[in-house]
């Protein structure tokens, strides 16, 4: 393909304005050359014969009249063998590579191959004579835990493709053709193990879209039970900073029931970035044993990196996350935070000198983070196979401040909020999600109408709280007080979760049902008290037995046995149940 050439007439930070001669399309890469150095950039506005471009480097050194190179390719991620493990920058430079290479400091301009150059053994699934159609499979090779199935690539166009000839079983490169296919027409495409894919067009090479229905299982009790999440669904977490967003994020990747977990830490702060990359690959997965980061994928782009690159770095994670659906794995990924990809876009709109929107985001902001999370979903492939990819986003309000603009435009395309506060992380309850402004569509592992009934003893508890707070304890009744100990008592043993614990910090599904079950039976009793010393001092004891059974293993001997004496301390204050509740046993 002939490249088309421009050349520098404007320079604005990480915008550069550059005339050019022939044809150029939108989101096309270009390099600029600046002495010996060619920096990476894509084009996002034209206007006649200038185009704006976004260039993902520091532009220091840029001058008007630098020459630029359009490659007439969009911009595109490297999909193949070896992307588990790895840890890339926003552009898909594998990190560690560029560390040794460049040394502390990254430098400009240095672009590494994503995919390592190794041998992989491969076995063929097709035949030669078989026909085939894009993101079909030709064989496999091991890639830790999994089978990595080598596709057919995505950007072929649809229709049939004929084997015509393939390799045996046996050890090959990477970049080594391993099969030739035919099109209709007769021509002859190579196959290799990796191909290239633009990462602002989803993957949709599968038969049939489905509806989110099956839970994705944190083992959090807040989020399974309260707030659940499904398997090919979206989810935010808002919250302040210091609110815990980093943690929960940490535990949902280890806990979650996901194949593989994609991490994009898009603007954060290079200490919270630092802190993922040390304590990753010392994790273990609780699946296999071995280290999480086996299944697991790192896109890093720190607040200290240039701006431009908050927006590739998303953008490449939920490919990467599509391209494993494409294979019948349930994906999950993580951003943190959109906030900071937000206030990129909010800075390219300005230099820009587009026409504002609300606290001067472009106009654009809702549908840019609509479109990211709509490629998020539940799929069924050609082969029968099910895969999904389920993304979950952090916000960062400033000030924890729910009605801004980028956490509002959030709200609107996603299935669940955990709303994360600043007063229950104050109070050292964690994850601190609010439970009472939190919520979510999908179905969850227990039956809704349970759920709610347990979410009222909530808002009723959180009211008696306000009231208390006017007139004191001694203004309310024996039966309110009963309420708010109730709703005390719900939030510390079941919507607190000790991620130190070994045993709290993950809770089965089975585990999470039976303990559900005994805390409903004391939310729906009707007890009989004295007075309000005897309700205080009675759940005060059942709150800390209850908290201490959460820490014993499952159904092991000090369970039963503690299970027992709460049983017996409930009977000896039991009156009857509620007629509401009944209905639901």
């Amino acid at each position: 393909m002939a490249h088309t050439n421009g050349r520098v007439v404007a320079v604005n930070g990480n915008m550069v304005a550059v005339a050019f001669d022939d044809a150029i399309s939108m989101n096309e890469v270009g390099y600029i050359h600046s002495g010996d150095t060619r920096l990476k950039g894509e084009v996002i506005r034209i206007n006649g014969k200038t185009a704006s471009m976004q260039v993902f480097e520091s532009t220091n050194g840029v001058a008007v009249g630098d020459a630029v190179e359009f490659t007439g390719e969009m911009l595109s991620v490297e999909l193949g063998p070896g992307l588990l493990t790895q840890i890339y920058d926003g552009l898909q430079n594998p990190l560690p590579e560029m560390a040794q290479q460049c040394g502390f400091f990254l430098q400009r301009g240095v672009y590494l191959n994503p995919i390592p150059d190794k041998d992989w053994e491969f076995t063929p699934l097709a035949k030669v004579g078989d026909k085939l159609h894009p993101a079909d499979s030709i064989g496999w090779v091991p890639e830790g835990i999994f089978q990595h199935q080598i596709m057919v690539p995505f950007s072929f166009p649809e229709g049939e493709y004929t084997v015509k000839s393939i390799k045996a079983k046996g050890t090959y490169n990477v970049r080594d053709v391993v099969a030739v296919v035919t099109d209709a027409k007769g021509e002859e495409h190579e196959l290799s193990m990796v191909f290239s894919w633009p990462v602002k067009r989803a993957i949709t090479n599968y038969e049939e879209r489905l509806r989110p229905d099956e839970p994705m299982v944190m083992k959090i009790r807040p989020i399974d039970t309260f707030l659940p999440v499904a398997k090919g669904g979206t989810f935010c977490v808002p919250g302040p900073f210091g609110a815990g967003k980093t943690v929960l994020q940490h535990m949902e990747s280890r806990n979650a029931d996901a194949d593989i977990v994609i991490i994009a830490a898009c603007g954060e702060r290079a200490g919270e970035v630092v802190e993922i990359l040390k304590e990753f690959p010392e994790l273990n997965d609780p699946k296999t044993g071995r280290s999480l980061m086996e299944r697991t994928i790192i896109i890093c782009n720190t607040s200290s990196m240039p701006v431009a690159a908050r927006e590739a770095s998303v953008y490449t994670a939920v490919t990467m996350a599509e391209y494993y659906r494409e294979m019948g794995l349930n994906v999950l990924m993580l951003a943190d935070s959109t906030s900071r990809w937000a206030q990129a876009m909010r800075e390219m709109s300005g230099r820009l000198e587009e026409i504002p929107g609300e606290e001067a985001f472009p106009a654009y902001l809702e549908s840019r983070i609509s479109s990211f999370y709509e490629r998020a979903g539940k799929v069924k492939l050609r082969n029968g196979k099910i895969g999904s990819v389920t993304i979950g986003g952090t916000v960062s309000p400033a000030g924890g401040n729910f009605e801004e603009p980028v956490t509002q435009a959030t709200l609107k395309v996603v299935g669940a909020f955990h709303g994360l506060s600043r007063e229950r992380s104050d109070a050292r309850k964690y994850p601190a999600i609010d439970p009472l402004t939190s919520w979510s569509k999908y179905v969850g592992i227990i039956p809704a109408p349970k759920v709610e009934y347990a979410r009222s003893i909530l808002f009723k508890g959180n009211e008696v709280n306000q009231m208390m707070k006017v007139v004191g304890e001694e203004g309310t009744s024996v039966d309110d007080y009963v309420t708010y100990q109730k709703e005390e008592f719900l939030d510390a043993v079941y919507l607190q979760q000790n991620s130190f614990d070994p045993v709290d910090s993950s809770v089965e599904v089975d585990r999470q049902r039976y303990t559900f079950d005994l805390l409903f039976h004391i939310l729906a009793a009707n007890f009989h008290f004295e007075d309000k010393s005897e309700v205080r001092s009675f759940f005060n004891q059942l709150r800390q037995m209850f908290l201490d059974w959460n820490g014993m293993a499952w159904q092991s001997g000090d369970f039963k046995s503690q299970e027992e004496k709460m049983r017996k301390l409930v009977e000896t204050k039991f009156a009857s149940y509620d007629k509401e509740a009944e209905k639901l046993f």
